[in-house]
């Protein structure tokens, strides 16, 4: 017979503490095979999939749904009603499921809108480090499928990712945008809210895009890097178009061969 130590209300108290745990244990569903790391935390409801690792210091929010072999390896964040779809990867801190940025305008101050959606994440998905997914305002944001984001990216409250797209770090792409299936997105990129991007679309990196592209094709934006010297006349040049414009107008409308000023010139396509 085994000879315990201390006083019985010690052993009590830890034999309480381990029904406890066993009891958390069943109400959130974690099967046998599932790892749930130190100072992990698992809300009520949620429901955690075979072979499931919860890496150290990550929160699992209420009613989040984790597929199988999803790994969350360290210090990730999923709120309330995440859906994570099997063999999924996140990386040390990634945030799904915060706030989207919602404001109205009323009397001169800023009104948070409730942001009521929520975030489904597709399978074979990887999400790098420190990369952020706000939760929709009305219907959810959605990664579907095989997309790789890199770290520090950030998609605003209703964005979809189509399947197989990847995205370079620190691109940001702004609230109810629709990106396309099997596009990439280079680093830095920063795309408008509202938008459509098409299927088999390439955005290089630094790229702003602040219209509907429909695909597919390569699209640039921006100056590459220069002389500082060099770059000032290009910014001055860049600055002066506009009167130059009018200039060339004037000119033209006195020979009589003014073109309109929507008419970007002959297709020599």
């Amino acid at each position: 017979m085994r000879l315990l130590r201390g006083s019985p209300r010690c052993y009590i108290r830890g034999l309480i503490g381990r029904l406890e745990f066993i009891r958390r244990r069943l109400s959130r569903q974690l099967p046998a095979s599932a790892h749930i790391g130190a100072l992990a935390v698992i809300g009520d409801r949620a429901v955690i999939g075979p072979r499931v690792h919860v890496g150290l210091r990550c929160v699992v929010e209420e009613d989040v749904v984790l597929d199988e072999d999803v790994n969350l390896v360290a210090s990730v964040t999923l709120c309330y009603g995440v859906k994570i779809g099997a063999r999924t990867i996140i990386q040390p801190g990634v945030v799904i499921g915060g706030d989207g940025f919602g404001f109205a305008p009323e009397q001169g101050q800023w009104v948070k809108v409730p942001q009521v959606g929520s975030v489904r994440i597709g399978t074979d998905v990887e999400i790098g480090a420190n990369t952020t997914i706000d939760r929709g305002a009305i219907e959810d944001t959605v990664v579907e499928e095989g997309v790789k984001l890199d770290n520090q990216i950030q998609l605003g409250h209703g964005v979809r990712v189509g399947a197989h797209t990847v995205i370079a770090g620190c691109t940001g792409i702004s609230g109810s945008t629709v990106i396309g299936k099997h596009c990439i997105i280079g680093g830095a990129c920063g795309i408008a809210g509202h938008l459509t991007i098409g299927d088999g679309v390439i955005i290089t990196g630094f790229g702003m895009v602040s219209r509907s592209l429909a695909g597919p094709g390569v699209y640039s934006s921006g100056l590459p890097i220069t002389e500082s010297k060099i770059w000032r006349r290009q910014v001055a040049r860049v600055r002066n178009l506009e009167s130059l414009f009018d200039r060339v107008k004037r000119l033209e409308g006195g020979a009589g061969t003014a073109q309109d000023e929507n008419d970007d010139g002959p297709d020599h396509t």
